[in-house]
């Protein structure tokens, strides 16, 4: 029976990287399917890994239904066996429950990879509704690392490195960006909940106020 499954995680823990191996993996077998993804760090209309792999997608706009998208290209004489959603948390529900339709109306799989919740522990409305209709739902097992060695469980976005916890939910960054631009790290809970960063606990671990006293 076609699924709706939803492979989730924090970033830098292969999300993207698995959606192009199972893409690899299907049209290896004569299999078509049709991608789609928004805001990918390598541009509009790329499903991209940071393994440096990269194919072509669709890139779904606002209000955009990806229903009538995939009916219009088969009714068009095309062909699509399963579908791949990649940075599903940048999704409407809306769109969510059109990918859903795809599965239980068409009759094909559909693969939706992204991020649970957002830089400040909160449900992206994409992801939540993926997590209430999917038919599976799969924490990743390539688990991230907190500069700490822990578990990463959360996303924090920085600026600087420092850790920030207000502004838009959605912007485009990265875990590797330049120390003055906007970024992102996968922190454990507990230096989420501190906001310490790594270059914030690099900066702690470098100061004068920590640094042991010599009793002469």
């Amino acid at each position: 029976m076609p699924e709706l499954v939803f492979f989730s995680g924090t970033m830098d823990c292969g999300k993207s990287t698995l959606a192009l191996q199972i893409e690899h993996n299907r049209s290896a077998r004569g299999l078509v399917g049709m991608i789609f993804t928004r805001d990918d760090r390598a541009g509009e209309g790329k499903l991209s890994s940071r393994l440096g792999l990269v194919t072509d997608a669709v890139e779904v706009g606002d209000g955009q239904d990806l229903y009538a998208h995939i009916v219009d290209h088969l009714s068009q004489g095309g062909r699509v066996d399963y579908v791949i959603a990649d940075e599903a948390q940048f999704l409407a529900p809306e769109q969510i429950d059109q990918l859903a339709r795809v599965v239980d109306d068409l009759d094909v799989d559909v693969y939706a990879f992204g991020i649970t919740t957002d830089f400040r522990s909160k449900l992206f409305p994409g992801s939540q509704r993926l997590v209430e209709l999917a038919d599976r739902v799969e924490v990743l097992q390539v688990e991230a690392l907190c500069w700490c060695g822990a578990r990463a469980t959360h996303n924090a976005r920085t600026v600087g490195g420092v850790m920030v916890v207000e502004g838009a939910q959605v912007v485009v960054g990265d875990v590797a960006q330049s120390p003055d631009e906007i970024g992102y790290e996968v922190l454990c809970r507990r230096h989420h909940r501190r906001r310490t960063t790594a270059a914030t606990a690099r900066a702690a671990a470098l100061s004068p106020d920590v640094l042991p006293v010599s009793s002469g």
